[in-house]
């Protein structure tokens, strides 16, 4: 399928909010099926006799590698061809990957399917990004991301909520003898629960989306798009500007993963809560804090851009990685459950806030025809630093440092706070050369 014609009927903004909203509302599917194995720490390390450290190869690296490897290819797609349709195949395959997950019997088989978990999802955020930022203008593109965004922490919520709650009925079943399929215990069921109705949104987006027309094409002509070998001429033409982004936004996001992916485990661990009591305060503090951040940070990108700040998302991203640090650091050591609550949703609120300014950011540094490649080596990036090391350094920590469980809360402190403090410089140092891109690319 081509890209159609520039002569297409405008778009209504409208159906722009409606683009906006059905990415949303996969993106919320992508992050239950994602997030939801946070919860399952004990039954899953228990089932399988894992360690924490293997257990973050479950939650980062499965997810990772090949999120982060077809990540590339698919985004080429998503330049040149229908981003709907991508989208559609890309959601119908992470939920049927999701529901996989409840079949499996040990770590390898569990790890497999995580893997293709990640292929599914490398489908969204790169069309999804391009689409939206075809759909609106730039002085509006920062709060569109922004609600873009926080589909990630209400399905992260969500996943709390509902995880949380599924866990405790299922278990009221106990396990469960199928024809075929054998015993299926409740933490293989709860991936069942949250994976198999992401179809739905997948016929829902098949039917109803249609791509919009392209902005900012370099070559009207052709609607080729860029090889990849001209994509890296690119960036290495403005170098500064992309490895401030990739690896300043990928440390930010290793805080962030730090926090989501660990946090349960150290409620459950130092407080002796259940899943379902986990589900329900993190559930509701990520609904609550990561989406005003990333609602804030999409607003401040908006003040600083029509303030005339071609740097405006840097900017915005080194407010969010500075108030990160404290926070993080001081989380898990305060005297109180109700106090470690407290700061440890501040910690959360900065460390979501880049989410929409990176997406923002990356629609302003390159050409259309390379949005998607340039967004999807951005999550090659966030996966190594973020969904992989935010995990696994944090379980490293735990596992090698402290040699202690109840030491979660410690190692992630330690990792979100060094990551926020070192991803906030890394903006900071190519915050003058980023706003020189955008002025060159917004010239030609």
């Amino acid at each position: 399928m081509t890209q159609a014609s520039s002569t297409r009927l405008p778009q209504t903004l409208a159906y722009s909010w409606y683009i906006v909203f059905l990415c949303m509302l996969a993106y919320i599917f992508s992050f239950i099926d994602r997030q939801v194995i946070a919860l399952l720490v004990g039954p899953i390390r228990a089932d399988l006799q894992i360690s924490d450290t293997q257990f973050s190869l479950l939650g980062g690296l499965a997810f990772a590698i090949f999120y982060a490897v077809m990540g590339i290819p698919i985004a080429r797609l998503a330049d040149t061809r229908s981003r709907p349709v991508i989208i559609a195949v890309g959601i119908f395959v992470w939920s049927m990957a999701t529901a996989m997950c409840g079949l499996t019997k040990n770590f390898w088989q569990l790890f497999v399917a995580r893997m293709c978990v990640g292929v599914g999802e490398a489908a969204l955020s790169p069309a999804a990004y391009s689409m939206i930022s075809d759909s609106f203008p730039k002085s509006k593109l920062g709060f569109a991301l922004g609600i873009y965004s926080i589909g990630s922490f209400i399905g992260a919520g969500l996943a709390f909520l509902i995880g949380g709650a599924a866990i405790e009925w299922v278990t009221g079943f106990g396990e469960i003898s199928f024809p075929i399929i054998g015993v299926i215990k409740p933490w293989q069921m709860t991936f069942f629960i949250v994976g198999l109705p992401g179809v739905f949104i997948a016929a829902l987006f098949f039917l109803t989306v249609r791509d919009p027309e392209r902005k900012g094409i370099a070559d009207r002509s052709s609607t080729a798009g860029f090889k990849l070998a001209e994509v890296f001429a690119y960036i290495s033409s403005h170098k500064q500007t992309f490895i401030a982004h990739y690896f300043g936004f990928g440390l930010l996001s290793m805080s962030l993963y730090a926090l989501l992916s660990w946090g349960p485990a150290f409620l459950m661990r130092n407080y002796a809560m259940t899943p379902k009591e986990v589900g329900l305060y993190l559930g509701i503090m990520v609904l609550v804090s990561n989406t005003t951040g990333v609602l804030s940070s999409g607003w401040l990108t908006d003040f600083f851009t029509r303030k005339g700040r071609n740097d405006a998302a840097f900017l915005s991203g080194m407010i969010g990685g500075l108030g990160l640090i404290i926070p993080a650091a001081l989380f898990s050591s305060m005297p109180s459950f109700h106090s470690t609550l407290l700061v440890y949703g501040i910690a959360m609120f900065f460390a979501s806030s880049p989410m929409a300014t990176s997406a923002a950011a990356l629609q302003c540094m390159a050409p259309n025809q390379m949005r998607a490649q340039v967004t999807a080596l951005f999550f090659l990036f966030m996966n190594l630093f973020g969904i992989t090391l935010g995990s696994l350094l944090v379980a490293l920590c735990t596992d090698y440092l402290f040699k202690d469980d109840l030491a979660v809360g410690y190692s992630i402190s330690i990792i979100a706070a060094s990551s926020g403090l070192i991803g906030a410089f890394l903006l900071f140092w190519g915050q003058k050369q980023y706003a020189k891109t955008v002025t060159d690319l917004s010239d030609e």
